[in-house]
């Protein structure tokens, strides 16, 4: 093997990991990298803002579900990704972050835009690494990806000084990537999934809480199948949105501080959730101590650390949710158990689920978000994909677009930064090119991050920008200071 040098074997590095897309704002600690990366095919994308470049490489791993790539120059511009990068951690998003780094050789010697990234990052990161060889970086960019996708799904930052970069050798590929010490559980264990099966069926009044694991591991159809053969109404938290579909018979939409009015009243009537993928932040369960009150709660997470964080477990099952759904489905059909459509809860449930919808008041002939939203659905294809800003729109796009087809809906959630919305429908599009994709936009959110309309046009992006104007932050504006026009 010819002699290369340090960027060149992260650009290859990348390739070989099958990366196809690199969100970037170029500088001089990474200009190498992108070039490098342009020769070997890997499509590149130039924002006009780190933040933007950050959150595009965000909702392309959600898009995707594999690991979004962005980097960025040294100093203040890595800074710039972190607000980025901290979305994708708190929405259990794969993400690879190449930060841009001065010379190994200044070092702690206050040098121009010197600054310990790898510090600032920890917190915000599943894992940080600072190679200062380049040999070394074929491995550890490898091992990044590993970490980054396996059990609870996350962002790493790789920090790679400058020098490095230019250091040349014959520097071998590894055919084997191993990453020693690292090993997340994802079998779930069978006994509990037996006990969490006897417990639900056990149950008077059950409900299924669906929340963002279901959509990281694919879980849509072992959710309905289980969910129908029980006749068991379904609710998601909002970062759970589209992991069930909202036209079926059987759902209740979101619940919480972005949910239905009949989700969270009919959840607080449960006796038993089975709550699959979730955190169950503050968002979702408003007061933790009231929300579990009368309430035995089967938790599924692939996350153990997740297990009684937030609410008290009866049962918990740890392993990948999907796989968890597909013992749970199979331990049922061993049991021969088939719900019927008559119980009394499910009646009520119906019932309850009919009285909002139908005082719901809508006045004939007022524009207002509820009417341009469920018009937007009705315009829309199924499969088309939606992104939010945040802000009031984002409540009203919970509220009255129903996601329909799975994962095909998605937002800010765990962190809510406004302005995520537009460079995360530029991410989706890099990813699905084929489907039409939507930015549902608020002007106060928009106007952060619309600087990007010269990346979706000089790109050749074509995203939707459905904006829902009241002049206004809407969410803390005095209501007499709103009004809204499209």
């Amino acid at each position: 093997m010819s002699e290369v040098d340090g960027s060149y074997l992260v650009a290859r590095t990348l390739k070989e990991e099958n990366t196809e897309c690199l969100f970037y704002l170029m500088g001089g600690p990474n200009y190498e990298i992108i070039n490098n990366s342009e020769d070997l095919g890997i499509k590149t994308y130039d924002f006009r803002h780190e933040q933007a470049a950050a959150m595009a490489a965000h909702a392309y791993s959600r898009v995707t579900r594999k690991p979004g790539v962005t980097t960025a120059a040294s100093g203040p511009g890595t800074l710039n990704l972190l607000t980025g990068q901290y979305n994708a951690f708190i929405d259990c998003a794969p993400m690879i972050t190449l930060g841009g780094a001065g010379p190994v050789k200044d070092f702690y010697r206050g040098g121009f835009q010197e600054i310990d990234q790898v510090s600032i990052f920890e917190k915000v990161s599943k894992a940080t690494f600072r190679p200062t060889f380049a040999h070394q970086y074929p491995q550890v960019i490898s091992h990044a990806f590993r970490i980054s996708q396996s059990g609870r799904p996350g962002p790493v930052l790789l920090d790679i000084p400058k020098d490095v970069q230019q250091n040349e050798g014959n520097i071998p590929f590894p055919d084997e990537v191993r990453v020693p010490g690292y090993h997340p559980w994802t079998d779930p264990d069978m006994q509990n999934t037996g006990r969490a099966v006897e417990l639900l069926l056990s149950a008077k009044k059950p409900i299924i809480l669906a929340g963002g694991g279901v959509i990281i591991s694919s879980a849509f159809a072992e959710l309905q199948s289980i969910a129908e053969l029980l006749m068991i109404t379904v609710v998601t938290t909002f970062k759970g949105k589209g992991a069930f579909p909202e036209k079926h018979p059987l759902s209740l939409g979101p619940i919480g501080m972005h949910g239905h009015a009949e989700a969270n009243k009919l959840m607080t009537e449960a006796d038993c959730v089975l709550a699959i993928g979730t955190r169950f932040s503050d968002r979702s369960v408003g007061t933790f101590e009231e929300f579990e009150k009368n309430l035995k709660i089967i938790h599924m997470d692939v996350d153990p650390a997740e297990i009684g964080k937030n609410q008290t477990t009866s049962v918990a099952v740890v392993g990948d949710v999907r796989t968890s759904l597909r013992i749970f489905g199979k331990l049922l059909m061993d049991k021969a158990v088939r719900a019927s459509d008559d119980n009394p809860w499910l009646k009520h449930v119906k019932e309850t689920k009919q009285y909002w919808r139908e005082n719901l008041k809508i006045h004939p002939g007022e524009m207002g978000a509820a009417k341009i939203l469920r018009k937007l659905r009705e315009l829309l294809p199924k499969e088309s994909i939606v992104t939010t800003e945040v802000g009031q729109h984002q409540m009203w796009a919970s509220l009255f677009f129903d996601a329909i087809h799975p994962g095909t809906f998605f937002s800010s959630t765990g962190l809510g930064t406004m302005g995520w919305g537009f460079p995360a429908a530029i991410g989706a599009k890099t990813a699905r090119p084929d489907v039409p994709v939507v930015d549902i936009a608020g002007d106060g959110s928009f106007n952060m991050t619309e600087h990007s309309l010269a990346t979706a046009v000089l790109e050749d992006l074509p995203v939707i920008v459905f904006l829902i104007n009241n002049y206004s932050l809407g969410m803390v504006a005095p209501v007499s200071y709103t009004h809204l026009t499209l």
